[in-house]
């Protein structure tokens, strides 16, 4: 049996009696440190800190770069500007998903494309596959294993930062960053993006300043309760952010579009792949939609669990629990468009019952002032 593979901040992680890990996508990661609920009210309320360095990384590098992202992703990245990074999608031609991705651009002709862990090889060989003759000058170099990734987010973010950086943190707008910013002593690459539907920061580093980095913070912020958090946090607070996971709210066989995210996707751009997919189903009209539930009968909403209505299958649950920030069991389903109306009653079945849902308005939690991606 293949072992799993650890992050640099592994050791770290005994440090913490309750801390248990998990298998996620081949990787032995930390669902929790302290608790789930405990991470994630932490991170509504003052600030989490997430080893998130199972990302994927890759460089695209060289003359065409830009025209290369254009061609493989579904935002617009000639409106990058050096120091700004966009969310995007990479699609197969019938509009259906290969990852969702960020893509920072650090020059003229230099971008750092992040990708999700589970799909760091499948993503670099379908790049690979369309470095066509069209882009001979782009080079492209998966500098994952080198690179750690670790997240700061909550409210606190910014303040606990401040303290163990000279960078100009409080000017830095959502989703901008800094390539080069001393972080705990440490060069990083400094971006105010994250995961959790708050403000917060990513810290792209070298492997061998990972520890520096999580313990120069932890420590400046025990005096604001920062806490390390864990995956079952992160999905937490992510899904009632209504922020996707590729494997759930987005797969090979969901578009985009159906997701909600037509926001991130440029139809009046360039060509790019899986485009003309998208416009004929723009066309034709959705024949679904992500939208969100809310459990009336006593019941969690749980990944894949059916969904009917008027006696017929009509979707399914992408992802669904009991919100730690509202106390409701809530859920994200991808349903047949005529019933996403909100109001709608639903039924889904858990344990071979079907208890009545409604469809509600989702995101089911925005922080007061929102950070809006490009």
């Amino acid at each position: 049996m293949e072992s799993l593979r650890r992050t640099p901040l592994y050791d770290l992680y005994s440090a913490y009696a309750e801390a248990r890990c998990i298998d996620f996508g081949g990787w032995e990661l930390p669902v929790q440190f302290t608790g789930i609920v405990k991470e994630h009210e932490a991170v509504r309320q003052q600030a989490g800190l997430f080893d998130v360095s199972h990302m994927g990384e890759f460089m695209v590098t060289g003359a065409g770069a830009e025209a290369f992202l254009q061609r493989v992703t579904t935002n617009d990245v000639s409106r990058l500007a050096d120091g700004a990074a966009q969310y995007t999608l990479m699609l197969y031609p019938n509009g259906g998903v290969v990852d969702d991705l960020l893509v920072y651009r650090l020059g003229t002709e230099r971008y750092m494309l992040v990708v999700n862990a589970s799909n760091i090889d499948k993503d670099f060989e379908w790049l690979q596959q369309h470095l066509t003759a069209e882009f001979s000058g782009v080079t492209l170099k998966d500098i994952s294993g080198e690179t750690i990734l670790i997240a700061l987010q909550g409210p606190l973010a910014e303040t606990i930062l401040a303290q163990v950086t000279q960078a100009p943190v409080q000017e830095l707008k959502p989703f901008h960053f800094l390539e080069h910013a001393e972080v705990c002593g440490a060069d990083v690459l400094l971006s105010r993006t994250g995961y959790t539907g708050e403000d917060g920061f990513e810290l792209y580093a070298p492997a061998e300043a990972a520890a520096a980095i999580w313990n120069g913070l932890l420590a400046a912020g025990a005096p604001h309760g920062l806490t390390p958090a864990g995956l079952g946090a992160r999905d937490t607070l992510r899904f009632e952010a209504k922020l996707p996971l590729y494997g759930q709210e987005l797969s090979a066989e969901i578009t985009p579009l159906e997701a909600g995210l037509q926001f991130f996707v440029k139809l009046d751009k360039t060509d790019f792949i899986g485009r003309e997919a998208l416009l004929k189903q723009k066309e034709a009209g959705l024949p679904r939609r992500l939208v969100g539930l809310e459990m009336i009968d006593r019941g969690i909403p749980r990944s894949h669990y059916p969904v009917y209505a008027d006696g017929v299958k009509i979707g399914e649950v992408t992802t669904g629990t009991q919100s730690p920030t509202l106390k409701r069991n809530l859920g994200l389903a991808l349903l047949d468009a005529a019933y996403t109306e909100l109001g709608t009653e639903v039924f889904v079945e858990i344990r071979g019952k079907q208890l009545k849902a409604a469809v509600v308005k989702a995101p089911f939690y925005k922080k007061s002032q929102g950070v809006k991606p490009q």
